[in-house]
């Protein structure tokens, strides 16, 4: 492929509604092993990225040296905003889900809801955080598509982990999932009390949730903070409910399992 077909390709993914750009190797690693659709992949040094992959996911030995076209530095750097460092870039196929279907899993996993993320790096991060939980799906209401080429470059491929999808108009609704708000005038959280199942929202950093969707929630849960301190990250925010929902659930299924 040449340089111009190569540099059509990349700028027309970045626009693609099907596709995304895949930058470096963790998102290359996560993107292969959760089974995307790989179209198009160039790397600085191929033989590079089977070392990383020796070290890092040798689940998936040879498959980048199969995989990537070599191309200088050059080039490479004229396919993306920013290179990266381990010099690698792709175009996958999103991976497509729909909302019903995500709602209706019966696995006992939260969903979160994002409420207009304005910042896709941000944005990424809550998909990683999310995918590490074992989450159910990610979902946004907004204006900014969730498979932002730099959304996936900040969840390092890993919206191939778990169904990212955009839920437009009105907060989703589904049966056995409560719609809970994370809302600073809440009551303070206790893991214990979130159903298994609840749709968490969360609203941008300094405006926090719409009216429309505090109205629509079933109930209201804040973070402890302490005094002062105005707000948190948004993937921060995120992490510390998951996770602290994640740990109580293990820590009760410890508590039920019979003794050896």
């Amino acid at each position: 492929m040449t340089r111009d077909e190569l540099l059509r390709r990349f700028k027309g993914a970045r626009r693609d509604p099907d596709l995304t750009v895949l930058e470096g190797f963790h998102a290359l690693k996560h993107a292969l092993r959760f089974g995307a659709g790989v179209e198009v992949a160039v790397g600085v040094e191929p033989e590079g990225l089977e070392r990383l992959a020796a070290e890092l996911a040798p689940d998936l030995a040879g498959r980048f040296a199969a995989l990537v076209e070599p191309i200088d530095a050059e080039e490479l750097a004229q396919l993306v905003p920013q290179a990266p460092r381990t010099g690698v870039v792709a175009i996958a196929r999103r991976r497509r889900a729909d909302l019903d279907a995500v709602l209706a899993d019966p696995r006992e996993a939260p969903v979160v809801l994002l409420e207009q993320p304005r910042n896709m790096g941000n944005l990424g991060a809550c998909v990683r955080v999310a995918a590490a939980a074992d989450a159910a799906a990610l979902l946004t209401i907004g204006e900014n598509d969730p498979w932002h080429p730099d959304a996936v470059r900040g969840a390092a491929g890993l919206h191939y982990a778990l169904p990212a999808v955009a839920a437009v108009g009105r907060p989703p609704r589904a049966e056995g999932r409560p719609l809970l708000a994370l809302d600073p005038a809440g009551e303070e959280i206790d893991p214990a009390a979130i159903p298994p199942r609840a749709v968490l929202a969360f609203g941008t950093e300094r405006h926090g949730l719409s009216e429309e969707l505090l109205a629509a929630a079933d109930g209201r849960v804040a973070l402890p903070m302490r005094a002062g301190v105005s707000s948190l990250n948004l993937a921060t925010s995120v992490a510390a409910v998951l996770y602290a929902v994640r740990l109580r659930a293990r820590a009760e299924a410890s508590a039920h399992r019979p003794l050896s």
